[in-house]
């Protein structure tokens, strides 16, 4: 297995949730979300966890006036994980049942050294999601979990306009924003998600996020204490934070995804009168 700072290994190829025809139906227009999964997942995993949202979403969304379609993109982090990576891991007593590195499926964005804090690895994971904002043709926005949650915020913040500039050269910076045309997102949703504590990307911060952003805490999350959940909130401009009764988890209930769908039309709304105005 490379190290995080090393060349990222090959995880699987981004996956996409669509209509059963995989096309999109006649008169409607494609949003497509950036869907990244938390540490330890994959993109194919975090497409399972979620496919009730995409159900969901695509019955919000595709009434008029909006008329929109859907399409969720999962990536999987570079950074594969070995099992003593995997937090609750016990190596079993037996050598013989020690699974093989390469059979897990378990990936990171990046990974955070505890001696010095900063997050190792972490312009490969920025450059993994650039590539798959390339290969998609650009995306509308981004919804993550956990550590896809601390890089949601991270993507949306760098595609902002006008676009911050960084103290000092980012490999992955201009990549990311050239994969999306130039473009920012017109939504940021966030579960169970941190802020970025290194000092080398609090220029990511300040000012704030301008990007509408929604945050979903989990109100019995051990994982993510809610002071870290809050000190991304509060680097965020005009956020709307919502606390479901669960733990660590994206809750697809009906009542908590329409929670999503709803604030979802919202922001189209408003991203469609803007658009409507700047073409005046």
């Amino acid at each position: 297995m490379a190290s995080a700072g090393q060349p990222a290994a090959v995880a699987p190829a981004a996956t996409e949730e669509k209509s059963p025809t995989s096309n999109i139906p006649k008169g409607k227009t494609e949003l497509k979300i950036l869907m990244l999964h938390g540490y330890t997942q994959s993109g194919p995993l975090f497409s399972a966890k979620t496919k009730a949202l995409n159900k969901l979403l695509i019955k919000a969304l595709s009434p008029a006036p909006l008329n929109l379609h859907p399409t969720l993109i999962f990536p999987s982090g570079p950074h594969r994980l070995r099992p003593s990576d995997i937090p609750g891991y016990v190596a079993p007593e037996d050598p013989s049942h020690q699974r093989d590195d390469d059979d897990l499926d378990n990936w990171a964005w990046f990974r955070k050294d505890d001696a010095s804090g900063s997050y190792r690895g972490l312009d490969d994971g920025m450059l993994r999601i650039a590539s798959t904002i390339r290969d998609a043709g650009g995306v509308d926005g981004v919804l993550g979990f956990s550590q896809g949650g601390c890089m949601a915020s991270l993507v949306a913040s760098a595609l902002e306009h006008p676009h911050r500039v960084s103290p000092e050269s980012n490999s992955w910076l201009s990549e990311l924003r050239a994969a999306n045309g130039g473009r920012p997102l017109k939504f940021c949703v966030i579960y169970s998600g941190f802020h970025a504590t290194p000092s080398d990307l609090q220029w990511l911060f300040e000012p704030a996020i301008t990007t509408p952003t929604l945050h979903f805490l989990g109100g019995l999350d051990t994982v993510v204490e809610e002071k870290r959940s809050m000190a991304l909130v509060e680097r965020c401009r005009d956020p709307m934070v919502l606390t479901h009764p669960g733990g660590h988890y994206v809750p697809v209930a009906r009542d908590w995804a329409m929670q999503l769908a709803g604030w979802l039309r919202q922001r189209c709304v408003e991203a469609t009168d803007e658009e409507a105005k700047e073409s005046l």
